[in-house]
């Protein structure tokens, strides 16, 4: 329990210091979005009419007091209204959010299968000159930006072969090009991290032990070699989350997606405070919380993180809790225990 609260409270804190920083960086910008929106000529509105929108939309107020009227209104759903267009920026993220947590979803998932797939094959791949081919992926994808990535695709499969319209695509179709252009730079990372894992768990005793007892290759990979390299990938995962969050933005504008990036896009050309600090805010909430969950899993799918209490109870000794591991690990294919 008390681990969990630590987490809880160290999540809060960031929340706090991402909210402070954004709201600090985006009030020291320069210029005055409602003026630049409603001074211009072409509407006529007269200074008294200015200032009322001033007023409405609270900007007449000193930083302090509007910093901590925006934190009051976040904790109560409350956004605030964009100065762009007038419009409830909460009713504006519940628009655009289905959309990019679908993207991201389906982004995130099809990047741990291509993981997957580039380090078990660069691992355990039949061939060697397969294995460094494989091996050479991740820091080829790493190398690519986002934006290229979606371009190219678009080039390729839309442009020339023909295979993914571009225009009057249907919602499955839509997907394909921005969920392949979303997921190759968050493989790459994760199959570098999963990579390196599965190279040191294969030098470990127990493996070696479970080897030399007749198991087979797939048996030991998936049994013993999988189960112990995919903890530091999960933790790269939820660190990943915040990429995920900013490639989502890149992509939205690359394809012309309505979601949380081609919102930002347009907030970003207005000048549209509210929108952005939700939007950053949104974004820190997420990040934070994933990486939250991935820390509250990590106890539970290794028992070496536990409380001191239960492991010594589970186990007496270091060393005895080390044969148990081991010869548990080493079972051969079949036994019984």
């Amino acid at each position: 329990m008390t681990y969990v609260l630590r987490r809880i409270g160290q999540a809060v804190l960031v929340l706090a210091l991402a909210y402070t920083v954004a709201y600090v960086l985006l009030a020291a910008l320069p210029g005055d979005a409602i003026i630049a929106r409603y001074a211009s000529p072409d509407l006529g509105l007269t200074d008294a009419q200015i200032q009322a929108i001033r007023e409405s939309l609270g900007a007449d107020e000193p930083l302090v007091v509007q910093y901590f009227l925006s934190i009051w209104g976040f904790l109560h759903g409350d956004f605030g209204y964009s100065v762009a267009n007038g419009a409830a920026v909460s009713e504006l993220i519940a628009t655009a959010l289905p959309s990019t947590l679908v993207l991201a979803v389906l982004g995130l998932v099809l990047a741990v299968f291509l993981a997957v797939v580039i380090a078990f094959t660069a691992t355990y791949g039949a061939g060697r000159w397969l294995r460094r081919v494989f091996r050479g992926m991740p820091p080829f994808f790493v190398s690519l930006p986002v934006f290229w990535i979606g371009i190219i695709l678009i080039q390729i499969f839309s442009f020339r072969l023909g295979w993914v319209p571009v225009i009057g695509a249907d919602p499955a179709q839509a997907l394909i090009l921005p969920v392949i252009t979303l997921a190759i730079p968050i493989a790459a990372p994760l199959a570098q991290v999963l990579m390196r894992s599965i190279d040191e768990v294969r030098e470990q005793p127990f493996v070696t032990v479970v080897r030399a007892r007749g198991a087979t290759t797939s048996w030991l990979l998936w049994r013993n070699v999988a189960r112990n390299a995919l903890l530091p990938t999960l933790t790269m995962a939820g660190l990943l989350f915040g990429e995920l969050v900013g490639g989502a933005v890149v992509t939205e504008t690359v394809f012309a997606r309505p979601g949380i990036g081609q919102l930002t896009a347009q907030a970003v050309a207005n000048r549209d405070t509210p929108v952005l600090l939700a939007v950053v805010v949104i974004s820190t909430v997420a990040f934070v919380v994933i990486n939250l969950i991935v820390d509250l899993l990590y106890p539970v799918l290794d028992a070496r993180l536990r409380t001191p209490g239960r492991r010594a109870r589970n186990a007496p000794t270091t060393e005895a809790s080390e044969l148990t591991m081991t010869s548990e690990l080493s079972a051969p294919v079949g036994s019984t225990r």
